[in-house]
């Protein structure tokens, strides 16, 4: 939930009326006081499933913004831990958020566009939260591609995606009604400003990874719970480059 001391709607009604760059500069500095920050609950279940997959020595948060996912890694990593987003704004509030510790890994933060990543064979581990709404359907095999490049043979690129919800469900008309106002919004206001919740389906990534060269698998966030049919409530993706 928003709180007092979150952003206006007059402040979010200018965000959402500028590119994603610039409305994320405008954001950063109460992005943490919203319900768009990766929760704190979601976050520790990801690391404790990635930590027996180990040792890592080098990770990289893909769309870090303020570097909430760089936390785990720091966690994880234990030379140096990287993150990457495109929003000075946010990367600033990430610097600030995780000043480096000199008994700890190094980190490091990069200003560039994800779908041109400018490492190669760099890191160990690759993790990304709720950023693959920024982008279109069409943009994702370059994505993921670009992510494979900057993985060592070996490496893993993992993120949680939750299960959908189900068809008719509150929730499911609230998506619904999100990206169906984000499609007016960008068919009637430029520059647009992509984010969607409903075009990032499991079995479609699934084979997009494979095509960028990963091996991919699943696992349960069992801390996450599970829904009334059984299935986890979240899944994390662990896909790794041959």
């Amino acid at each position: 939930m928003f709180t007092a001391q979150g952003p206006t709607l007059p402040e979010l009604a200018v965000q959402a009326l500028s590119s994603v760059e610039r409305g994320y500069d405008l954001l950063a500095p109460k992005f943490d006081l919203t319900p768009f920050r990766t929760s704190d609950r979601l976050l520790e279940a990801t690391a404790r499933a990635l930590e027996p997959l180990g040792p890592f020595a080098t990770g990289l948060d893909v769309c870090c913004g303020t570097g909430a996912g760089t936390g785990v890694l720091l966690r994880l990593c234990e030379r140096r831990a990287v993150g990457v987003d495109f929003s000075a704004g946010m990367l600033g509030e990430a610097r600030f958020a995780h000043p480096e510790d000199p008994g700890g890994p190094a980190v490091g933060w990069v200003r560039a566009d994800v779908r041109r990543l400018p490492f190669a064979g760099a890191f160990d581990l690759a993790v990304s939260f709720g950023a693959f709404g920024h982008f279109l359907p069409e943009e994702r095999p370059g994505l993921f591609a670009g992510v494979h490049a900057a993985l060592r043979p070996g490496g893993l690129f993992a993120f949680p995606v939750g299960a959908p919800p189900r068809v008719g469900s509150r929730a499911y008309w609230t998506l619904w009604g999100f990206d169906a106002a984000m499609r007016v919004r960008n068919a009637l206001w430029r520059p647009p400003f992509v984010m969607y919740y409903r075009t990032f389906p499991l079995p479609g990534v699934r084979r997009e990874l494979t095509d960028a060269g990963f091996e991919v698998g699943t696992l349960p966030l069992e801390e996450l719970g599970r829904r009334e049919d059984g299935s986890p409530r979240c899944r994390l993706v662990v896909a790794r480059r041959a």
